[in-house]
């Protein structure tokens, strides 16, 4: 099993790259019973989403 901190790491890393196999099926397993983590994620997605809205914007 992996660490918060780890799940974390993964959280902000696949918005930058598909997270392998592996990773994605510990990270899945992870979220599914940490709700601080699912939170987190969630929250990675919104602040990827508001950071993008803002840069479009600015165009």
């Amino acid at each position: 099993m992996i660490s918060c901190k780890e799940a974390t790491r993964l959280a902000s890393l696949q918005l930058e790259r598909k997270l392998s196999l592996w990773e994605r099926i510990q990270f899945r397993f992870h979220l599914a019973y940490c709700a601080s983590c699912r939170l987190t994620e969630k929250q990675f997605q919104f602040l990827r989403k508001a950071t993008g809205a803002w840069i479009n914007h600015q165009d």
